[in-house]
């Protein structure tokens, strides 16, 4: 699969979402998504864990950084949308692990998981909440014993790379950062309508523009801004 390195950030191109996971099921990689925040903001332990890794365009500052440099077919993937077409390609012959959000979160998703899918071999799960080194190495332990094939962690980043980066030292599967991602599924956080998508394709914009009081969401979409105008001026 075609990659482009975007500020120093390796990025693959899928074509089309099979492609993407079936590479990370041959590769048994950490996928990562991509967006102007990591391209411009990435520090050196985050950038060598990204370009060891299968990077892939989840926002729009990529995708466009992707075209710009003549990869014409490259598709936005949503990191919300993925974890979902994994479980739904994947459910019947494989074993998953989800690791992140509240406890009642986890729960949540689990359970909707599980309504939702039928043939789902959840092995186990976890909360976010990982405060010490024991709490690590029990989890590393239990990964070793469950021996899933997929494992989901949706902690933030950097938090979920670092931890995934560890866990895949101790178990090889396919990881996957997924942010917020369970809030969005069991639906405490509501996405972008698809007329807003089909037009814009920048589902951050429209969240920032829905929660119009929240600085920190706009300092997010500043950064994409930021990305766009270096993008034109081929600063990047």
């Amino acid at each position: 699969m075609r990659s482009e390195f975007i500020n120093g950030i390796k990025t693959f191109a899928p074509v089309t979402t099979k492609d993407l996971i079936e590479y990370a099921f041959e590769k048994k990689s950490i996928l990562i998504a991509i967006n102007a925040e990591k391209i411009l903001k990435s520090n050196e332990a985050s950038t060598i864990i990204i370009n060891q890794n299968i990077g892939y365009p989840d926002g729009i500052g990529a995708l466009l950084a992707l075209k710009k440099k003549g990869v014409k077919n490259a598709i936005k993937i949503p990191g919300c949308e993925l974890w979902l077409d994994i479980i739904r390609i994947k459910e019947k012959e494989k074993k998953f692990y989800l690791i992140g959000g509240k406890q009642d979160v986890i729960e949540s998703t689990v359970t909707k998981l599980k309504s939702e899918y039928t043939n789902l071999d959840i092995v186990n799960y976890r909360n976010g909440y990982i405060q010490t080194e024991e709490e690590i190495i029990q989890l590393e332990e239990d990964i070793l014993n469950k021996k899933p094939d997929v494992i989901f962690v949706a902690m933030g980043s950097p938090k979920q790379e670092i931890l995934m980066s560890r866990l895949q030292v101790k178990h090889a599967a396919v990881y996957q950062g997924l942010g917020g991602s369970f809030d969005l599924y069991i639906g405490n956080v509501k996405r972008a309508p698809q007329w807003w998508m089909k037009i814009f394709k920048w589902e951050g914009l429209y969240r920032s523009l829905s929660d119009f009081t929240n600085i920190e969401r706009w300092k997010r979409q500043r950064i994409v801004f930021r990305f766009i105008w270096k993008l034109c001026t081929n600063q990047i």
